[in-house]
Formats: C-alpha cells, sequence, structure tokens
C-alpha cells in the first residue's frame, strides 16, 4: 500500500496527540476542496452536502449507504428544511468514496457514547473529521446516520448555505440582511417585493466561506422534517431499475466462486482439480491462504465445477468443537472467574448476606447469522496501476482502502462504484472483510474484472456472526419482598458498552463479564449486544415481578422513576395494548423495554399457543421515543423491520457448530417470518423533544423478552434459551394473574 506523505502526517498528528488541529486549520475548507476537486463548469458547492445549479436544482450528496433505512430521504429532508427549499426541486447523490465525506459526525457522536473524558471533547471535537479520513470512516451502522450526519452535519449545512445565500443577495439589494427571508429556494424582500432564486444567488455563495456558527430551526418552523415524506428510492426497487453491487456488469467480467476452510481459522494444504479445468468456460484455479476458487466465464459454471475440485485444509483444536461444548466452556468460565468490572452500584455482596429470599436464573442464546437478503459479492479490476471495486458495503471508503491495500495501489488510484445494498445488518461493515479480501486476492490474478459471489451456503458457513452468550443472573429480596440487589454474570467480548445495564431503580448492583472468545468470528449484527442483554435482562426482571407477586407492567412502573422516558413510553405501549383489559381466551400480554442508540422502545406481544403448543404470535404493540421523528413513515418502517427480525431470531433463529463448522446450510435449515406468520404491528411515536435516536435497530432488542415473557403466563415455563423452537411446551402450567 502506498501510504501519501498527507496521510502519513496526520496518522502521526492523531497519535502523537500533536499537530493534528493546526493541520486541519491550514488546509481548504471542506468547501473549498468540493469546489475545486469536484465542481464541473458552472457547478457551484456551497457547502461540501450542498450543490446548487442555475436552474435552482439543490443536490445533496449523502454519505451514507442506502441499505432499505431511508437515509437518501430523511438526510436530505433535514438539509433541504434547514436551506428552506423547495423538495419538489431536491435531488439526491451518493456521495462518493473520498475522505471529504469521511463521516467525523459519527466519530464525535460515538466518542460521545463511549464515555470520552470532557475535557478530550474539544480536541475530538475538532479533529473528528481527520480523524475519520485517516481510519477511512465512511461507515452506515450503528442507527448513526440521522442522529449524527443528519442532525450536526446535514442541518449545519442547509442553514449555512441559507446563512449565505441570504448573505449575497442582501449585497445586490444593498439592503440589510433582516430584511430578507426564505422560502422554497428562493430569497425575499419584502419591503420591495424583489427575490431571487437559489439558483441566482448560487455562483457568488459559493465564493463565501460557510459560517462557523448557525442558527438552527426551531421544531415549530420545520416544513419538511417531521412529514411522512415517501421514499426517494422506492420506485427503483419497485419497476427492478434499482442497482446492487450483485448487478455489477463491467465488460469482460469473469465470475469466481469460492470454497472456504470448513473450520475456521485453518489452512489450505493441497487442492487436486480433477475435471474442473477441462469443463467449457473454466479459466483457472486460484488457490488462497483458507480457501480455492474456480473462474469461469459465468458463475454457474465456476459453482458447478468447483464441486469437482477436491480440497484438503489442515487440522486444528476446533475440528471436534460442538455448540455443546462452547456452552459447557461458557459455563465453567462463569463458574471459575469472577470476571471483569462492568457496573458497581452500592454493595450487592452485603445484600445477598442480608436476603431473606434469592432468585436465579441462567440464560443463553446462540449464534445468528445476518442472512441479509443479496448474497455477499465483490467484484474487482485491477489494471494500469488502478483498483476499481463493486460492491454493496456499509463502508465505501474503508473497502476502497482495504482493495487498494491489497491490490498493491495507492488508495488514490482505487475507484468505488456504488450501489443500493440488499440488506447489511452489520454483516458489510469494514470489519467483516473475508469477501472483500479475497475477491480482490483473486483479481489480481486477471487483467478483467472478476466477480467473487459467496453462495447463500457459503454466506450462512462463513459468516461473521452475533456472539453466542451465556448469562447468570441472582436476586436478593428483604423480608417484605423488595428487590436490594441485582447480580449479573455473563460471556462477553462486549461489542457495545452499557447494553448489560438495566434502567431500573435497584439499589446494588454487580455486573461483570468474562471471556467468551471461541474459534467462531464474530461481528456486529443488527442492535448488537444489545439483542442478547435485553432478551436477558427484560425476562429476568420479568422474574423479580412474579417472585415479588406484583404485576409485571406496574413493577417496572415502580422501579423507572428516575428514568420518565422509559416510563412513558411504557405507559404508551401498554395503554395501546389494552393492558389490564380483557383478553380473548388463551391469550397473554408480555412487555420489554430497553435503551438503545438513542432511542427507549417500549413492546408488549399479545400471544397464545396453538393446539401443538407452540406460540403464536398475534400483535406486538411498540412505543418508540426517538426524540422527534424526521419522516414518521420511515420510523414506522424501520420500527416494523426491527421487530420482525428480532421476532425471527426469538422463534427461530440459530447457528450452531458441529466438528468446528456451521451445521446450517441455507434458509430451509435458517427459518424466517414470513408474511403468513407476521403479526400484527402497531407502532406509536413518543415525541419528547430529547436528541435525536436510531432507528435502524431499536425495536429488535425487547420482543424476544416481550414474546417469552407472555410465554410464561400461558404455559409456567421459563423460556431462558433461545430459540424459542427449541423449548418443549408439553407440559403447561399457566400463571394466575396478577
Amino acid at each position: 500500500m502506498t501510504i501519501s506523505r498527507r496521510r502519513f502526517l496526520l496518522s502521526t498528528a492523531v497519535i502523537g496527540g500533536g499537530v493534528l488541529i493546526g493541520y486541519s486549520a491550514t488546509r481548504p475548507s471542506r468547501h473549498r476542496r468540493a469546489n475545486a476537486e469536484l465542481a464541473k463548469e458552472g457547478e457551484h458547492y456551497v457547502t461540501s452536502f450542498l450543490k446548487i445549479d442555475p436552474d435552482n436544482t439543490v443536490t445533496v450528496y449523502v454519505p451514507h449507504s442506502e441499505m432499505g433505512q431511508g437515509v437518501h430521504t430523511s438526510l436530505p429532508m433535514m438539509a433541504a428544511d434547514e436551506l428552506d427549499a423547495d423538495w419538489e426541486l431536491i435531488n439526491i447523490e451518493q456521495a462518493p468514496a473520498i475522505d471529504l465525506f469521511a463521516n467525523g459526525e459519527l466519530v464525535k457522536g460515538f466518542a460521545g457514547e463511549l464515555g470520552v473524558p470532557g475535557f478530550l471533547e474539544g480536541i475530538i471535537g475538532a479533529s473528528a473529521f481527520k480523524v475519520a479520513e485517516i481510519m477511512n470512516l465512511q461507515v452506515t451502522g450503528g442507527s448513526s446516520s440521522v442522529r449524527f450526519t443528519g442532525e450536526f452535519s446535514m442541518r449545519t449545512a442547509g442553514a449555512a448555505a441559507r446563512q449565505m445565500l441570504v448573505q449575497c443577495a442582501a449585497a445586490r439589494w444593498d439592503v440589510p440582511i433582516q430584511e430578507c427571508s426564505t422560502q422554497l429556494s428562493y430569497v425575499h424582500h419584502d419591503a420591495s417585493g424583489r427575490s431571487l432564486s437559489y439558483g441566482e444567488l448560487a455562483a457568488d455563495a459559493a465564493l463565501l466561506e460557510p459560517p462557523e456558527e448557525t442558527t438552527l430551526k426551531d421544531p415549530s418552523q420545520y416544513t419538511i422534517m417531521g412529514k411522512a415524506i415517501s421514499r426517494v428510492d422506492i420506485p427503483a426497487k419497485v419497476d427492478g431499475s434499482a442497482i446492487y453491487g450483485l448487478d455489477a456488469q463491467p465488460q469482460g467480467m469473469l465470475y469466481a466462486a469460492i470454497r472456504f476452510a470448513p473450520v475456521f481459522g485453518t489452512k489450505l494444504v493441497s487442492v487436486d482439480a480433477g475435471e474442473a479445468l477441462s469443463r467449457r468456460g473454466i479459466k483457472r484455479i486460484v488457490e488462497l491462504e483458507d480457501s480455492v476458487a474456480v473462474v469461469a466465464d459465468s458463475y454457474w459454471r465456476a459453482k458447478e465445477a468447483l464441486k469437482l475440485v477436491t480440497s484438503e485444509f489442515e487440522t486444528s483444536d476446533s475440528d471436534t468443537t460442538s455448540s455443546a461444548d462452547i456452552f459447557k466452556r461458557f459455563d465453567q468460565a462463569l463458574a471459575d472467574s469472577d470476571g471483569s468490572k462492568v457496573l458497581e452500584i452500592g454493595d450487592a455482596e452485603a445484600a445477598f448476606e442480608e436476603a431473606t429470599d434469592v432468585i436465579e436464573g441462567n440464560y443463553r442464546v446462540p449464534y445468528l447469522a445476518h442472512a441479509a437478503m443479496e448474497p455477499m459479492n465483490c467484484t474487482v479490476y485491477i489494471h494500469d496501476d488502478i483498483a476499481e471495486v463493486w460492491t454493496s458495503t456499509q463502508d465505501a471508503l474503508g473497502i476502497k482502502a482495504r482493495v487498494a491495500s491489497i491490490a498493491g495501489v495507492s488508495e488514490d488510484d482505487a475507484i468505488f462504484h456504488h450501489s443500493y445494498v440488499g440488506g447489511g445488518f452489520g454483516r458489510r461493515l469494514p470489519f467483516n472483510w473475508n469477501v472483500i479480501d479475497h475477491a480482490t486476492l483473486i483479481a489480481k490474478e486477471f487483467n478483467v474484472p472478476v466477480k467473487t459471489v459467496l453462495s447463500r451456503e457459503d454466506d450462512m458457513q462463513q459468516d461473521y456472526y452475533r456472539p453466542a452468550v451465556a448469562s447468570n443472573f441472582k436476586a436478593a429480596f428483604d423480608s417484605a419482598g423488595n428487590v436490594q440487589a441485582w447480580h449479573n454474570r455473563f460471556t462477553g467480548p462486549i461489542q457495545t458498552p452499557g447494553a448489560s445495564h438495566i434502567p431500573y431503580g435497584i439499589l446494588n448492583q454487580s455486573v461483570r463479564v468474562v471471556d467468551g472468545e471461541t474459534h467462531v468470528p464474530i461481528a456486529a449484527w443488527r442492535s448488537v449486544d444489545h439483542s442478547q442483554q435485553t432478551f436477558f435482562t427484560e425476562s429476568f426482571i420479568d422474574e423479580i415481578a412474579h417472585r415479588s407477586g406484583k404485576n409485571p407492567y406496574q413493577f417496572r412502573l415502580d422501579l423507572l422513576s428516575a428514568h420518565p422516558r422509559h416510563r412513558k413510553v411504557l405507559e404508551v405501549a401498554a395503554e395501546a395494548a389494552g393492558y389490564g383489559q380483557n383478553l380473548p381466551e388463551g391469550h397473554a400480554l408480555g412487555i420489554a423495554v430497553q435503551e438503545s442508540f438513542g432511542s427507549i422502545v417500549a413492546e408488549i406481544a399479545q400471544v397464545s399457543m396453538d393446539e401443538n403448543n407452540q406460540p403464536v404470535i398475534h400483535k406486538v404493540t411498540c412505543a418508540i421515543d426517538c426524540g422527534f421523528a424526521v419522516n414518521p413513515d420511515t420510523v414506522e418502517a424501520q420500527v416494523e423491520s426491527g421487530i420482525i427480525f428480532g421476532l425471527t431470531a426469538a422463534l427461530y433463529g440459530e447457528i450452531t457448530i458441529e466438528n468446528g463448522q456451521v451445521a446450517q446450510n441455507n434458509f430451509p435449515d435458517y427459518e424466517m417470518i414470513r408474511m403468513a406468520t407476521s403479526p400484527e404491528i402497531d407502532i406509536h411515536i413518543v415525541e419528547s423533544g430529547e436528541a435525536l435516536g436510531g432507528l435502524g435497530e431499536p425495536s429488535t432488542p425487547p420482543v424476544a423478552a416481550a414474546v417469552t415473557n407472555a410465554i410464561y403466563i400461558l404455559t409456567g415455563q421459563r423460556v431462558r434459551e433461545l430459540p424459542i423452537k427449541n423449548t418443549d411446551f408439553s407440559r403447561t402450567n399457566p400463571v394466575a394473574k396478577i
């Protein structure tokens, strides 16, 4: 990889904590760079995110991937509203994969969530964009696009551009700025009746420097935000014209089918091509460190020829490992070690010594695959010291840099071709490199583009999985039946700090993590640690409520006095679900609530058991407080999506390990919620006016606990291990209503 002098200087500045801010101040502004590097003749970037053409069209550049979450609509809505633009004149473009559009606001946002000390906030704020450039961050994930980039970049860009346009109009008319107003992409001077379009002012405004301080609108002034606006990506997805990474068709392209080492971490020992090379259209067998690939003139031919290739991989200590072995190891680790501190409040140990009653519960969840609908794919073309890449990704800039590094070219000589993303869920984040690395290594063997595609079986068996986790709980009660202590030990690693914390007012809490490393590769999965931890904590708090003889809803409310937003969403969800009212015979309501990614979600599942003693989920009622709903239609779509995703995992999701490798093969082995079995979903948006929260992930975590808490009421059986399909409900003993 060729490292430029600029990148070297920036990197050493960050590492040494030295000249980064000073260097940043001497560089051309992002606005200047956009006009110098991107603007064609007659084009004017008023800010780096906003280009205004003479015909009054405003182009908004979105630095995030569109993977069904609607950011190509919601982010431009935020910029357009602050700009006072006419939405009908807004054009939306995917920002190119260049460091000008690195996600600096994500650096600042996540630094705050990770608890960076206050004295570093100024440094981080001043250097965030440079850090993002160095790290090649153009990430879409963590439910961060609207709450970070939208709130702090898009709105600011729109407000700054509006201020610049007004300044230019006032100068032309020689009137005070205060006498000018804006509406629907025009600046008006009401006193004289004059008006100028933004397009007429763009050339002048582009010569100005965006102001460092801007005044953002009060919500009462919004004209676009808060409205249910149709997503701009939907028409192309409906008529089939939308282009995904898998659709890439550069001229002369070949196709690669690949076989990975079946046991993670093992290497390729030998290959016998057999008859594969004699098949029509087969170009070459490519041997890599941990895999073998067949390259042909069609994917089908490559895949069929690969079946004729015999490959041998080295043996390892993991060759006989099973899921049962992994959980046995987890249980032993929890028994042998008190782990590392996650949270300590009060004196939990003393509370247990004085306890009148103690309740315990041990929970576990399996590995899960991402199972995105678009199979993993990557097309790479290395030629003339240039590397071109086509793929669906959640980090275009990071992928481009990775391909450049492996191809041996400068990052400036790598070209990324954007597309829509057919499902991400964390699978297409930059640390899940297996497809990208292998595709680039294969392409290095050819002077034409090569598309590497993972079959559904490859993707299922060579994923980076949601971690399997075991979590053990104890709670202590005093003589009056009040819970006095919360004790939790679980296996790591921790991917999202704070996910195991509870909002409930229990005076003494002790939460610790022990090592849970295995040979199975893991990565972020939609809602990350919250998906496991919420099932654990909201199930066990339900156990405590029933042990106390208290209604689970009222029990939660009583312990949430310090968290009014949690109480509010719980109250809204309960009222909408008819909690406490008569239900159909044989139905029960289960509750769960969780805060994640800045949003607070309460869900209530209405469940019954069918004639085969299997749960039927009739309805999920959800209340979400995401601060403010930029696009209510998108809020509802994302919440619905998250609930179905989480419900699929709760009922069916399971990746098991046999002989060191994944046992599941394709969707027949990895069931999903279908339209016929999807419950009614009732969504209620609670607007608190607090800081914006995320939407793509927060509705996923609560649903598993909501369903299993309802099942407990119906059957008397506490589901402590997912998926639910593995629990035998043949013996039921319904719980008396409390």
